[in-house]
């Protein structure tokens, strides 16, 4: 089985994709951290794309398609995260399954008007021991104890990209990449799109629902 998960940042996909993934008995496949594994073991294609990163430049579709295809040799049922990020990864992502005769069973977008991103990630708190990185929500998922971290007892911190003009130019830059992604996922008939009311108490629980219905209704 093979998801993917697209919504702005801020959405809640790495929070739903950890549902989705518990629920199917997936390997949840962030590019994010692949990058930090294969350029903290200083592999070929982690220094080449560190490179990139480091000079703030993103890293080009071949050396992350190289990087993801990589970790998609070793494991079976995956969700992604953060990828495909343009045609060309999604192009590149569907070469490869076809070539496996494996298919994607669903594209998840999840959906959160812009001003509500805006509320819920200019709230956000994180942990700041790095080796536990738990986040937090100050007005919708806070901590037991205030500025205290509920896992390893370290104080919170606020992110300094985590200001309203800041979300606002990610949110510009997502729109801007990913659009050509729903319109291309859309005629491939594997788009579904989730719309999340961030105020509802149980909003995880509904999205995650919602997403399980989905995907249960694409296996039968």
């Amino acid at each position: 089985m093979y998801i993917i998960m697209l919504g702005a940042p801020g959405t809640g996909k790495g929070t739903i994709g950890n549902e989705i993934c518990e629920k199917y008995n997936l390997t949840h496949l962030a590019t994010g951290d692949i990058f930090r594994d294969e350029i903290k073991r200083e592999t070929p294609l982690g220094k080449k794309a560190n490179e990139y990163i480091s000079k703030g430049e993103l890293v080009p579709d071949e050396v992350t398609i190289a990087m993801v295809e990589g970790k998609l040799n070793e494991m079976k049922d995956v969700l992604l995260d953060g990828f495909p990020r343009t045609i060309a990864q999604a192009e590149a992502l569907k070469e490869y399954l076809n070539k496996n005769n494996k298919n994607i069973t669903a594209v998840i977008n999840l959906n959160v008007p812009d001003e509500d991103i805006i509320k819920r990630t200019s709230s956000r708190v994180i942990c700041s021991n790095k080796e536990c990185g738990a986040s937090y929500n100050t007005i919708f998922m806070p901590p037991k104890v205030e500025g205290i971290c509920d896992k390893c007892g370290s104080p919170l911190i606020k992110r300094k990209d985590d200001n309203p003009e800041t979300i606002k130019e990610r949110l510009n830059v997502y729109y801007k990449n990913t659009q050509p992604l729903i319109d291309y996922y859309e005629k491939e008939g594997l788009l579904e799109s989730i719309d999340i009311n961030i105020y509802l108490e149980n909003t995880k629980e509904v999205t995650t629902e919602k997403a399980i219905k989905i995907i249960d209704g694409r296996l039968n």
